[in-house]
């Protein structure tokens, strides 16, 4: 009976040890749940995260300009290619041009080197021949240089002096006026007007200038800047020549730089020009005319450079001169 009783009395106890653990546990737990972070903790968290994102977002913007900056540096790098590679073509095709002009250049430089020896060499012959069958005591009876007579003492230029002559041609006349002068090495009188009669030297008009090497400076470095108005035909200049200078007892030759003639009729310049450089006793023409007429129109031939052509080859022929056309600047 006894023995009985105290196992009751062990199962008991051990069990209310056992709830009274639990219970302390149990409080224990939710003691650790319900225990809560201080808020400042949480705001400081959120200030630092929102820190963060702003930066980084202005990092991003940041890198966004310097990607648009690339961008727009490459566009330009692509033009100024583009650009260059445009100017690089047009270089090659100007080289291309420009070897092509030269090649053909030195073709017509050989070409005239040959013909110029063969010429020489046929003068050269020619003479010779000439002093064997005449005799080297043999004079020439013409004074011709050129197929141009240089027998004048006095000469007068009328010069055209029109815009396209005096922009196209205007040296090569410095050097024809200057080359004439030298074929003539004293004369006894000197004059230059232009086409219209106007004088370059209006203390001159009506005189003679005296032929003297000051003299011919000043008439080839007043020529170069002289652009007095012009009509582009010659028939006054022509006329206020014959009617002002001639003289019976003169040897007088005119000499008519031109490039073109804007008149209309050819037969009523050659008619203008009879009446006045008449014929004398002797069958003679008063005034010698002879012209040159420069290439300024070649490229563009028009109807005008033919009028001039046919004008100034009638002109020389009837007025015991010659005529003499270029075909080029040179």
């Amino acid at each position: 009976m006894s023995r009985v009783r105290r196992r009751e009395i062990e199962e008991f106890s051990v069990s209310f040890l056992d709830v009274i653990c639990c219970g302390f546990g149990a409080i224990i737990l939710l003691l650790m749940i319900t225990k809560t972070v201080e808020p400042i903790l949480l705001e400081e968290s959120a200030i630092n995260l929102e820190g963060q994102i702003a930066a980084r977002e202005e990092a991003l913007f940041e890198i966004r300009g310097h990607i648009t900056e690339l961008r727009r540096r490459v566009a330009d790098t692509e033009d100024q290619l583009d650009d260059n590679l445009l100017e690089l073509v047009r270089l090659n095709e100007l080289l291309t041009r420009i070897l092509g002009e030269f090649q053909t250049t030195q073709a017509e430089a050989q070409k005239a080197s040959v013909e110029s020896s063969n010429l020489a060499a046929a003068r050269q012959s020619l003479t010779d021949e000439m002093e064997r069958l005449l005799g080297q005591g043999f004079r020439r009876e013409t004074d011709l240089v050129g197929g141009i007579a240089v027998d004048s003492e006095y000469i007068i230029f009328v010069i055209d002096t029109s815009g396209s002559m005096y922009n196209g041609a205007w040296p090569q006349v410095l050097r024809k006026v200057d080359e004439t002068l030298s074929v003539y090495p004293q004369v006894k009188g000197i004059q230059v007007m232009n086409d219209m009669g106007e004088y370059m030297f209006g203390g001159f008009q009506g005189k003679w200038i005296p032929d003297t090497p000051a003299r011919r400076r000043s008439i080839l470095s007043t020529l170069q800047n002289w652009n007095a108005q012009s009509n582009s035909s010659p028939v006054e200049g022509i006329q206020e020549a014959i009617n002002t200078y001639y003289d019976p007892n003169k040897k007088i030759g005119i000499y008519v730089f031109g490039d073109d003639y804007s008149g209309n009729s050819v037969e009523e310049v050659v008619d203008a020009v009879d009446r006045v450089n008449q014929v004398d006793e002797n069958g003679r023409r008063m005034v010698r005319i002879n012209a040159v007429g420069f290439p300024v129109h070649l490229q563009r031939p028009n109807a005008r450079i033919y009028r001039f052509a046919a004008l100034m080859r009638e002109l020389a022929y009837r007025n015991d001169g010659t005529f003499v056309g270029l075909s080029e600047f040179q």
